[in-house]
């Protein structure tokens, strides 16, 4: 009986790196021998990036998700009515910002009814959500209304770090205004839950970061570490969570990095991001917890710039699928 898991991979925005990414990760004998990967997607456009990379792949347009493929072959999953054949690479369109949306729509519906195991998405233009009339500013908050999730948060995994972010897809000005008490302790709960379930650590220790320099230094730059943070804090810890914190955000990153710490909260998106990018990237999986399926996805975006030209990395959209397919296992 077949036991690697059937795994979706969405191709994100057709005028990204998306396809060609997919289509590198699935030359790779290592997928195939972990799962059975599904692109949910536009034949033509990963027709256009094989042909674009030179790499001889077949296109496999499935009629049952039963079909057995293999390395060579890139099964596809036709998700969209849009004709994209005339699309440009880099150049935001319209109905590749469609076309975006129902791919993530189809592989959901999958992962909700139990037809695959996990989903794992390629990057998705914002512009394009917005053309498609997505109000959503990202993945994340798409997936949990798609999924009816009510708590949820964004993880960043890596090798040495995993970071989540309380306040995502929002500018800075409203990330301090929207953060609260409630905010840290709900991301600290399902970061809590997500180390042991998932990354099978017994005794998670999360470092809690302050959201001025010096985490307040005492009151002198912000009041927020001793009105927010430290309440979230103690609740954190009378549900038995081993929570520190305000925690200085220049250092605490480095102690984490070096196996103090299992995870980092912190306050706001650039706050957790840069520092792990910085020192994981290509390695970094995002990973949204709170939701009743799974979903890993790269740590990246679009890539217009590069886009077309046959040098994207596809090292991240293969990490991604690896961790999919060992929480689909778990």
């Amino acid at each position: 009986m077949e036991s690697r898991p059937l795994i979706a991979i969405t191709m994100g925005d057709p005028s990204g790196i998306g396809p060609e990414i997919i289509a590198k990760a699935l030359l790779r004998q290592e997928i195939w021998e972990i799962c059975r990967p599904i692109v949910v997607g536009d034949l033509p456009t990963m027709e256009r990036a094989i042909e674009l990379l030179g790499t001889g792949q077949r296109t496999r347009p499935l009629r049952s998700l039963l079909e057995m493929s293999e390395v060579g072959e890139v099964p596809i999953l036709q998700a969209t009515a849009e004709d994209l054949r005339d699309s440009s690479w880099g150049q935001v369109d319209p109905r590749g910002g469609r076309a975006q949306v129902e791919f993530i729509k189809v592989a959901v519906d999958l992962a909700l009814e139990g037809k695959v195991r996990a989903m794992v998405t390629a990057p998705i233009n914002k512009v394009g959500l917005r053309l498609a009339g997505v109000s959503f500013p990202g993945h994340t908050e798409m997936l949990a209304h798609l999924t009816g999730a009510k708590r949820f948060a964004m993880m960043l995994a890596g090798e040495k770090l995993r970071v989540v972010p309380v306040t995502i897809h929002c500018s800075l000005k409203e990330a301090i205004e929207s953060l609260s008490e409630d905010g840290i302790w709900e991301k600290g709960l399902l970061t809590h839950d997500a180390l042991r379930s998932w990354f099978r650590v017994e005794r998670p220790k999360l470092a809690v970061c302050g959201l001025n320099p010096h985490a307040g230094d005492g009151g002198l730059f912000g009041d927020e570490e001793q009105r927010i943070i430290e309440p979230a804090i103690e609740r954190l810890r009378k549900e038995g969570i081993d929570a520190e914190g305000p925690m200085v955000p220049d250092a605490v990153f480095r102690m984490a990095a070096q196996g103090r710490y299992q995870a980092v909260l912190a306050m706001y998106h650039d706050q957790g991001l840069i520092p792990i990018k910085l020192l994981e990237m290509e390695k970094a999986v995002n990973l949204t917890l709170g939701l009743p399926i799974i979903r890993t996805s790269v740590d990246h975006g679009t890539a217009y710039d590069i886009a077309g030209k046959g040098i994207a990395s596809e090292e991240s959209l293969v990490q991604a699928i690896k961790l999919a397919c060992k929480l689909a296992q778990r």
